[in-house]
């Protein structure tokens, strides 16, 4: 008797000791959040707070995001990622630009990305069949509807990911403050960004080749001298010892025999 109390004592107690444990409180999450100024999520332009987020909204465009606010200083983007048949994921992109206070044109970009994802659920809906006497009647006899459910939301913090971003926005910057800020100019390819394909040159075509000129000058041909009426012969000239010509005379008959 003694024996088995004791092993029903301690079998308690470690029940017990084990719902303890499991009830104790855990750290929250956001205990963790220690708000220092790491440079994850922001970053410091020599341009306007307008002319900033104008550079996010073009880095933004270029890589696919569909921009649905049409603040001046407000960039809200979206793009979908499609992992398998059955998952869904989705990245919200906010920049908001606010001016530093250093010049009017000096600003601070704060950018996070949001990520969602979504799983296909399968609802079984039951078909209702109404009797007389019972009134309806819940069958499970009915059709399936998928849909896609939310199953979790968490922001991006990598600062790899930021650092890609912001170096892609100092690409859409205006040329003048590269210039004037020494910022050095990124290949657009290294960064996602197709360039712009050169035209292709015009096929040189030759001029027709001309005849080699004469070494003199040809001589325009002359113009056809109009023909001379042919002059009559004129009379023969009359030799005065020349006995003047005489009629001709008639061959005599001859004497018939």
């Amino acid at each position: 008797m003694s024996t088995s109390f004791y092993l029903r004592s301690l079998g308690v107690a470690l029940v017990l000791a084990g719902a303890a444990g499991c009830s104790s409180p855990k750290t929250a999450i956001y205990e963790h959040e220690s708000f220092d100024d790491s440079g994850t999520f922001s970053r410091d332009y020599p341009v306007s707070d307008v002319a900033a987020c104008e550079a996010a909204r073009r880095a933004l465009l270029s890589q696919g995001y569909i921009i649905t606010s049409n603040d001046a200083k407000v960039v809200v983007g979206n793009k979908s990622f499609q992992q398998t048949g059955e998952s869904h994921l989705q990245i919200s992109f906010n920049v908001v630009c606010a001016d530093d206070g250093k010049g009017t044109n000096h600003s601070t970009m704060f950018a996070n990305a949001l990520q969602d994802r979504y799983a296909l659920k399968k609802v079984n809906n039951s078909a209702s069949v109404g009797v007389g006497v019972l009134g309806s009647v819940s069958m499970p006899i009915g059709s399936t509807d998928d849909s896609m459910v939310k199953v979790a939301s968490e922001t991006v913090s990598a600062p790899k990911f930021y650092d890609r971003y912001f170096s892609l926005v100092d690409v859409f910057l205006p040329q003048e403050v590269k210039k004037a800020e020494n910022i050095p100019e990124k290949p657009k390819a290294d960064l996602g960004v197709p360039e712009p394909k050169a035209a292709p040159a015009a096929e040189k075509v030759e001029p027709p080749k001309e005849a080699p000129a004469a070494s003199q000058p040809a001589t325009p041909p002359a113009e056809a001298a109009p023909i001379a009426p042919q002059a009559e012969p004129a009379p023969a000239a009359t030799n005065p010892d020349l006995p003047a010509p005489t009629e001709a005379i008639p061959p005599l008959p001859t004497p018939a025999q």
